[in-house]
């Protein structure tokens, strides 16, 4: 059966199952326990996106994820050690790993509830007191949909040893005759101590035993046929070659008609991974409630939900309908799922159904930066929360530009596609949306997504689009985290309507801390200093001149010096617009964008279809948004 038994709803055996327990030795040959346990073989070659299935369909693995420091990534491990803690010493001595998210599934089982034991040991971060021994495997462990272990670091449940067997076990309720058992990579830990690749999920055994007393075989169906089925298979092949020219007439013609987005397949472990039913999402909404919505942006509505399993969600409506076929769009969202990192935005999946889109994220409850900043001002930021947003924002592009697989520009860093969790660490949102669109390209321009007062001018101008426009953007989150204020306000006197003009006079006057939000009773004069250089660097005219998100984390941070900037860009002193009145009434009357979730009512911002022209470009500084163009 293998892949069939792996598509929504775990078809294979359903009903009373067939098997009562399953025991995987887990990138290693089969071994058995000295309580008696046979643990089969797992030994299968696994790639960045693959997955097998036993021939018994007993049991199955998946795993997602490419070891992006590595180019023979390898998704098991072995050592020949002896493992403390253990009477099974062998049974540690391989183990499954993964970059990013490693999913085993027990299928056919018993309805009942289940003990399960998820066996580990760290080989790769060794014991001592050398650079070796500094290596942190973090992962989270979801049995059935529930995180039971979050931020779970095998050597540390050791108690900071390596080579020593730990053995976790939950008792789990299997009600539709599967169970599925996740480990997942959430950015946390190290990623090159003691190697490259030493980190994500590794497990070396999993079994699963009932708590019931079982009352179904526990064997696989036979693979013989009876004479009745032989017979039986004879007189339908039979009349399917009576059929055939007839069947082979119509796959033709049908062939030749170009297919619905209804006609297409869901195919492979991916698929389900990553999809929701519209129904699902309907019900976690209430419907879409209007009570129950977050924002709207250029991509859509934002709607809160609860999904069945507890989670809370948020789901984006694309507004914009994209051309891609299914499995085309569910692999770009798969694709944008395996990019995690502590200061991402999580995006659980999709839901495509005929012409619907939606997309489904994680909810941060604290919402929008530009709320924060900018709105009614219900959460605490003080200075040190303000610095450690700046740095975790830096960080969370850096990986996207240097660090991912995927060399991911986000194309629209703005405030209100920052987001904050409980503890108010910054998570970037929205990131990879582009890849869902088409995206013409010619030798001369890219259509432009952004947001004038964010937008780099060589984006702006000539559509010229690299990880520097990100870095332009940054500069000008950052000044907006310092001051408090968004990047343009027409309300202000004329010299502190636009923020980076105001920064530079400010600066060239040696007067930056005056820069500084006045309802901050307290900062850190250095630190203020540190993060205005970085934004003036990071916004200066020529992309050559802008430093990297490596950088720019390590200047924060202290490890390197800040470089002085003298003159202003370019665009600062040959562009004049005086009369703003017009536009900015304009602007006050159209309402304001929340791309992710619902954006501060302070910010001045509107949406406008914009092709990539000069035009644009007249004055960099105001807070309109652009989406992407026909």
């Amino acid at each position: 059966m293998g892949l069939n038994c792996l598509q929504r709803g775990f078809p294979c055996n359903r009903g009373t199952g067939i098997y009562y327990d399953f025991a995987i030795k887990c990138g290693g040959p089969q071994i058995t326990s000295s309580n008696g346990i046979v643990y089969e073989w797992d030994n299968a070659t696994l790639g960045p996106a693959t997955y097998y299935v036993i021939d018994t369909d007993r049991w199955a693995v998946s795993n997602v994820g490419r070891f992006s420091d590595s180019n023979s990534p390898q998704y098991k491990s072995s050592s020949l050690s002896q493992f403390t803690n253990t009477l099974d010493s062998e049974l540690f001595q391989t183990a499954r790993l993964s970059a990013s998210s490693l999913r085993y599934f027990g299928l056919g089982l018993e309805k009942g509830n289940y003990t399960v034991s998820l066996q580990f040991a760290e080989t790769a971060i060794q014991n001592g007191n050398s650079w070796k021994s500094l290596g942190r495997r973090v992962f989270d462990i979801y049995i059935q949909g529930n995180r039971l272990e979050k931020d779970f670091d095998i050597r540390k449940e050791a108690g900071g040893v390596s080579f020593q067997a730990v053995q976790k076990e939950y008792t789990v309720q299997v009600s539709e005759n599967f169970l599925e058992i996740h480990l997942f990579w959430a950015g946390k830990g190290t990623c090159c101590v003691p190697s490259q690749g030493s980190y994500g999920p590794a497990i070396s055994a999993i079994s699963a035993t009932p708590d019931f007393t079982p009352t179904v075989s526990n064997r696989s169906p036979s693979s013989k046929k009876n004479r009745t089925g032989l017979i039986v298979g004879l007189v339908v092949g039979v009349g399917v070659l009576s059929f055939l020219s007839v069947f082979v007439v119509f796959y033709i013609v049908r062939r030749r008609k170009p297919p619905t987005n209804d006609d297409e397949e869901l195919l492979g472990i991916d698929a389900r991974t990553f999809t929701f039913s519209y129904a699902e999402l309907k019900t976690a909404t209430e419907d879409f409630n209007p009570d129950n919505k977050l924002g709207e942006g250029g991509f859509g509505p934002v709607y809160k939900g609860t999904l069945n399993d507890g989670r809370v969600i948020a789901v984006k409506q694309l507004s914009v309908t994209s051309h891609q076929g299914k499995n085309q769009f569910i692999a770009e969202i798969a694709t944008i799922s395996s990019v995690q990192h502590r200061n991402l935005v999580k995006l659980y999946g999709c839901c495509i159904e005929g012409d619907k889109r939606l997309l489904v994220y994680e909810y941060l409850e604290n919402k929008s930066l530009d709320q924060a900043l900018f709105g009614q001002r219900t959460l605490n930021l003080d200075w040190s929360t303000r610095f450690d947003i700046c740095v975790g924002v830096a960080r969370g592009l850096a990986y996207l530009h240097e660090e991912s697989r995927l060399r991911i520009v986000h194309r629209d860093v703005k405030a209100s596609n920052i987001l904050l969790d409980s503890d108010l660490i910054p998570k970037i949102s929205d990131f990879g949306l582009a890849k869902l669109y088409d995206d013409k390209k010619t030798h001369i321009s890219t259509r432009v997504a952004g947001t004038i007062g964010y937008l780099a001018p060589e984006y702006a101008m000539r559509g010229h689009l690299t990880e520097k426009a990100d870095v332009f953007a940054f500069g000008v989150v950052a000044l907006e985290i310092v001051s408090g204020r968004p990047n343009s306000d027409s309300s202000l006197e004329e010299d502190k309507i636009y923020l980076l003009e105001w920064a530079w006079h400010l600066h060239e006057n040696n007067r930056k801390v005056d820069l500084v939000d006045s309802t901050l009773s307290e900062f850190n004069d250095k630190e203020v200093e540190r993060l205005i250089g970085v934004s003036l660097l990071c916004t200066q005219a020529s992309p050559t001149l802008r430093p990297s998100m490596s950088r720019v984390v390590a200047m924060l941070s202290g490890d390197i010096e800040v470089n002085t900037v003298t003159s202003r860009p370019g665009y600062l002193t040959d562009w004049k617009f005086d009369d703003t009145s017009s536009l900015m009434s304009d602007i006050a009357t159209k309402g304001t964008d929340t791309s992710h979730y619902n954006s501060s009512s302070a910010s001045t911002s509107m949406v406008a279809d914009v092709e990539t022209s000069p035009v644009i470009a007249s004055k960099p500084m105001l807070g309109e948004t652009i989406k992407k163009g026909s």
